[in-house]
């Protein structure tokens, strides 16, 4: 294969998208983002980096709580509004309906199949944007998206983000920990 440079940039493939769940003076609030992933095992955490200027950013940082709600494809437009405008001009309560869990000031998604209740663990200047860690407090999942009791990405159906398009997962390539077992050297 023959590479070419392209520069540096933030590049990665593909990248899950997510509503980012604050309460904003007192209201919930959504803020898509592709930009998330697991920061740590145990204890669980997830990370999201947000730009500063976001209005998401005020209410994680004034409740130090936040949820990351996993949409499905079927709710690609409304995830994709969350992320064109913003809740200092309109609330995007109407848009999905909001429950609270433990935290009590983490607004999630009830419309998501997947739903991810975090407390504020640290948050990280990275330049434009801030990287905010989550301690994870509880996962809330629809009982039609689990294969025994866990989360099943088959019938979450979740959206990637790729090079500014929306995508769905595809098949299923190999098991995970085993596939690279029937590698032979060449």
């Amino acid at each position: 294969m023959e590479k070419i440079t392209l520069g540096p940039m933030p590049y990665m493939s593909v990248m899950p998208t997510v509503l980012v769940g604050a309460n904003v003076k007192g209201k919930p609030n959504y803020m898509t983002a592709a930009w998330a992933t697991v920061a740590c095992m145990a204890p669980p955490m997830v990370c999201v980096a947000i730009n500063k200027i976001r209005y998401t950013a005020i209410g994680i940082e004034e409740n130090k709580t936040f949820s990351l709600n996993v949409p499905s494809e079927m709710q690609v437009v409304e995830t994709d509004h969350c992320g064109l405008v913003s809740g200092v001009k309109e609330d995007k309560n109407c848009v999905f309906r909001s429950f609270y869990g433990k935290l009590k000031t983490a607004p999630m998604a009830e419309e998501c199949p997947v739903n991810i209740e975090c407390k504020l663990f640290k948050s990280v200047e990275c330049g434009s944007h801030l990287l905010y860690i989550g301690e994870v407090v509880e996962i809330h999942a629809d009982k039609s998206c689990l294969t025994d009791g866990k989360p099943d990405v088959e019938k979450i159906n979740p959206i990637v983000y790729a090079q500014m398009t929306y995508f769905g997962v595809g098949s299923q390539v190999g098991p995970a920990f085993s596939a690279g077992k029937s590698y032979q050297k060449k």
